[in-house]
């Protein structure tokens, strides 16, 4: 898929003030300081799109970025910072949750692990909960580039393992990224462009 257009287009906290367009939805989440931003303006090819910071958990709000016109890339806040308080992560999560479970136009959500770490108790447990609420998602490694190519299967391998042991059946559909010198870029929009030919061929607009 070729990028030829990435616009902001809204912000907000309750899924019900979303775009109302009929077009397919990706939804972007992880922990904070997982490389979110950069992976966004990565993919879509662009610098400022997504606000990065040195500040982990920046991103507060649903953000909406139209891509070529026919579909959304959605920006949700990262989890398990632990200089938010607890009241901002209840709120968090009440969104967050919300948008999962009401947003008709979501087709799929990409989890962001951090290559580098060891599965964590709170990825599990938000892909358990994406597991057990019927929705499609898959699984985005970045930082490839800090680990180095010959560890990358490795460490792939070993966070597989770790899911098995959890009372996962597979691993889901897995992608390996880098924003820095682009690893991945054109499997993960490949991706998404293959499944939206496949709703518009199949279904029209949602």
């Amino acid at each position: 898929m070729k990028i030829n257009t990435a616009e902001f287009v809204v912000s907000n906290s309750e899924s019900k003030k979303c775009p109302n367009e009929p077009i397919p939805e990706y939804a972007f989440i992880g922990r904070s300081n997982v490389g979110k931003s950069s992976l966004i303006n990565m993919l879509t090819n662009q610098k400022y799109l997504a606000k990065t910071s040195s500040r982990p958990g920046k991103t507060q709000l649903i953000n909406h970025f139209k891509i070529n016109s026919n579909w959304f890339l959605v920006d949700l806040p990262g989890y398990g910072y632990a200089k938010v308080s607890k009241k901002t992560k209840s709120t968090f999560q009440k969104f967050i949750t919300d948008y999962f479970e009401t947003r008709q136009q979501l087709v799929s959500a990409f989890v962001l692990i951090d290559i580098r770490h060891d599965a964590q108790k709170i990825d599990l447990e938000f892909m358990q909960y994406l597991g057990e609420s019927e929705i499609p998602f898959s699984i985005i490694f970045t930082k490839a580039d800090k680990v180095g190519r010959q560890k990358v299967p490795q460490l792939v391998a070993k966070y597989q393992k770790q899911m098995l042991a959890n009372n996962w059946a597979e691993m889901p559909p897995y992608f390996v990224t880098s924003s820095e010198d682009k690893t991945g870029r054109d499997e993960v929009l490949n991706y998404i462009d293959e499944i939206n030919q496949d709703i518009f061929k199949n279904q029209g607009p949602l």
